[in-house]
């Protein structure tokens, strides 16, 4: 059993960028050991692999094997994948919908297009071999064979670190690509490289992603870079991608790129320092004065990895399968790589409308908060906000007090948003869901009133709701109680209903229910009324003969032709067989509806006929290639329905099949990591392994007054959890098993703080209070512990 210790020096940043065996031994003993970014990139996001970056940080390195390639509809999988054979570049900027800032150093004659993947030959991109990379939290390696050039990079949190070692050669080089398309980027509308002196190179790139010009069209994203070399190159040559190469210290417009020419001798190295920002040249020089002026590369390395040894020591696992940890930590580290950083180090930010905002100052004059770029929130209240309240709550508060800037700047929530960009993604928002969840966690350090204001205007405000802002068709949710069949629209939403109609109507009435317990907390008796009734929209396309969900019409009337596996006809991402379970509000009430016996032998049918497929798309490598499966745990609409035999007296089959999705689910290669090739967003599927491997969950997403962590199958004999002092008064939570193994997965009896627990759940204030929760394992159901009181989430009466 490998022993987990904290070992942090000299030795285990030496081996980051190369080492004796012995020092590499050293490092795979303490938590980043566990961690391998390549795990699931094939298939993956831009926004998946980008080792070389700091917890939640802005800069977000890494090396792109088809990122210039683009992204033709802003969801396709591109940047980087293991099974790929070259490398177009090393951007700095990896985030949903953002993306630029990319170098490249070669030797030789420069070639002025990056290739293709099947013609490398033909581009600056170069040929590598997997047994010459290396990457860990905040470190990446490479050697790229056409040039001989070892490439390494890091970075702090707003400053990219790249260093490059190369052969002795006459024709060296470093080619800032600046002005073209990169992963999910969208077109370049402008870019400007400028060589301010010899060691000093700064610019911009304004692009137009494909969810901006959907959600907030004519909006645009710019990045901005301040790069200082360590050393002078012996000329400057610049050139539009595809063009001739001419002699010059700036360059203007679409395809711009700089090549700094050197001589160099055999493995002398050059490191480049990249500040970067949101708003302004000056300020990403700011930002990399104020963290990396004296910084070594080395310095740099040390510090992000420190930081990564923190974060990931807030849960430290022992016992269970090292596959499991490797797992487990993976998991934890994507979490931790979503959402990064959007604001400067003096508060500057950039705000909806293309200006620069300046966000409030505590009394050391810092920002109050930090800003973030996000994802939709989309499902994440089933596992990044449980364990963001638990584990991060310092993050998850900043999220909270982003989103209402966006709202005090342009009016409405943004489910996504990318510099402030509308980029709603999936078309509805979730926003408020998550924002209760806080609330309800205590975590409450952002305006309360603004908060709820904002959330309110977001389940029930259909005059003059713009695009990015999603839920189009709320109006008629709230007028009907349900949004109508409307296919008029192609995958669209519009004011008279939706294609994805009943999926928004079980969506929405779900966040109504969110927002109703933040109003009856606040003691807006007259909205709590308004929105637990329109909770209930989700019985209004129930249909009792087939005891599913179905899509109705304006009139009333549901769909002909109906086929409950048909994906995409009523449902986002998923069918009538998976959204039927989406009533997380009260799911006793779906229970009664649709008769226990019946549901328990549905749910357990499903999931003994989905495991046969991987539970979701089988080994197909496709987003959405389980989206007409009866359960799909490859994308988020999902991913709660294993934890609902906790409500309906059967939570032994949580505890049985939570734990086989996360043994036979998950894997550990870059094709079977999140499924095979599924989609990663941003760390929810990992956040799910991460929750549900230490046998914690919430189905109902925080949304309670007083939530609850409804408890499963722990795969590890001792979780220690790391508390906040800022937000819980423990200090550590810790969870045993006894018994476990991996075919005894079933809960016998348990013991919180010493006293048995017969409940299959806790109250998540319980938790933040501290203490230990024990469990004994066996290989046989115990069929009746954890049905003596249902988990509480209060209802209408």
């Amino acid at each position: 059993m490998r022993k987990i210790r904290f070992i942090f020096g000299i030795l285990s940043i030496a081996c980051l960028t190369g080492c004796s065996t012995q020092q590499k031994s050293q490092l795979d003993t303490t938590l980043l050991g566990y961690v391998k970014p390549n795990l699931g990139t094939v298939h993956s996001r831009w926004f998946f692999y980008t080792p070389a970056a700091e917890p939640f940080g802005l800069a977000k390195l890494s090396a792109s094997t088809n990122g210039t390639y683009g992204n033709n509809q802003g969801w396709e999988a591109v940047g980087y994948e293991d099974g790929h054979t070259s490398i177009d570049g090393f951007p700095c900027l990896h985030e949903f919908q953002v993306g630029g800032i990319a170098l490249m150093p070669v030797t030789g004659t420069v070639k002025t297009i990056p290739g293709k993947m099947e013609t490398p030959d033909e581009g600056f991109r170069s040929r590598f071999d997997k047994v010459d990379e290396s990457a860990h939290p905040g470190y990446y390696s490479v050697l790229l064979k056409d040039y001989q050039v070892r490439a390494e990079l890091t970075a702090t949190a707003r400053v990219g670190f790249q260093r490059y070692t190369f052969p002795a050669s006459e024709q060296s080089h470093i080619l800032f690509n600046i002005g073209n398309r990169q992963g999910e980027s969208g077109a370049v509308k402008d870019a400007y490289i400028r060589q301010v002196d010899d060691k000093t190179i700064e610019g911009f790139v304004i692009t137009e992603p494909e969810y901006v010009k959907k959600y907030q069209a004519g909006a645009t994203v710019s990045m901005y870079f301040y790069a200082v070399l360590d050393k002078a190159p012996a000329s400057v040559e610049v050139f539009h991608q595809g063009g001739q190469l001419q002699s010059g210290t700036e360059i203007h417009g679409p395809g711009a790129i700089m090549s700094l020419n050197y001589a160099t001798k055999q493995n002398e190295q050059v490191t480049v320092k990249i500040g970067l920002s949101y708003t302004s040249i000056a300020n990403a020089k700011l930002n990399l004065q104020t963290e990396a002026k004296q910084l070594t590369f080395d310095q740099a390395l040390a510090a992000t990895t420190k930081k990564w040894h923190q974060a990931l020591n807030r849960i430290k696992v022992s016992g269970g399968s090292e596959e499991n940890k490797v797992k487990f930590y993976t998991g934890l580290y994507h979490v931790l790589l979503g959402r990064g950083l959007a604001n400067d180090v003096n508060g500057a930010y950039p705000k909806n409308d293309g200006t620069v905002g300046t966000l409030p100052k505590d009394k050391n004059g810092k920002p109050a908060f930090n800003f973030y770029n996000t994802d939709a929130i989309w499902g994440g209240y089933w596992n990044l906000t449980p364990l963001w309240a638990m584990v991060f709550p310092e993050y998850y508060n900043d999220w909270v007090n982003s989103q209402l800037r966006i709202y005090q700047d342009a009016g409405w929530l943004g489910d996504g948003v990318a510099n402030s960009k509308y980029v709603s993604g999936v078309g509805t928002n979730m926003t408020s869901i998550a924002i209760a969840g806080a609330y309800n966690s205590g975590i409450r350090d952002f305006d309360i009133a603004t908060a709820y204001e904002a959330a309110l205007k977001n389940e029930l405000g259909a005059d003059h709701r713009i695009e990015g802002a999603g839920k189009m068709d709320v109006g008629q949710f709230v007028a009907k109680g349900y949004v109508p069949f409307d296919d008029s629209v192609f995958y669209g939403t519009h004011a008279g209903g939706s294609q994805f109609s009943v999926s928004h109507t079980l969506e929405y009435s779900f966040s109504a229910y969110a927002v109703a317990q933040l109003a009856k907390a606040l003691g807006k008796e007259a909205d709590y009324q308004k929105l637990m009734s329109l909770s209930d929209g989700w019985a209004k396309v129930f249909d009792d003969d087939l005891k599913m969900v179905r899509p109705r019409v304006a009139n009333g009337d549901f769909i002909d032709h109906f086929n409950p596996l048909e994906s995409w006809r009523g449902f986002q991402e998923g069918n009538a067989f998976q959204y039927t379970f989406f009533v997380p509000q009260n799911p006793e009430g779906l229970v009664t509806r649709v008769g226990k016996d019946m549901f328990n032998h549905r749910l357990d049918s499903i999931f003994t006929v989905a495991r046969k497929t991987v539970f979701g798309g089988g080994k197909v490598t496709n987003a959405f290639s389980g989206v007409s499966s009866p359960y799909n745990h490859g994308n988020q609409p999902s991913l709660h329905i294993p934890w609902l035999f906790n409500f309906s007296g059967k939570p032994y089959l949580t505890q049985k099949w939570t734990r086989l999705i996360c043994e036979e689910f998950y894997g550990t290669t870059g094709e079977h990591g999140y499924g095979y090739g599924q989609d990663e967003d941003q760390g929810q599927l990992g956040a799910w392994f991460v929750m549900s491997s230490m046998g914690l969950f919430d189905v109902q997403g925080g949304a309670c007054q007083r939530p609850t962590y409804q408890l499963g199958s722990p795969l590890f004999d001792r979780i220690e959890i790391q508390l906040s002092d800022r937000y819980a008064s423990g200090k550590t939570f810790v969870i045993e098993t006894e018994g476990n193994g991996s075919d005894a997965y079933y809960v016998q009896s348990a013991q919180l703080n010493g006293k048995p627990l017969n409940q299959c759940w806790l109250f998540r204030d319980e938790l933040y209070k501290g203490g230990t929760l024990k469990f004994q394992m066996g290989s046989k159901p115990n069929q009746t512990w954890g049905t003596a009181a249902p988990v509480p989430c209060p209802q209408l009466k």
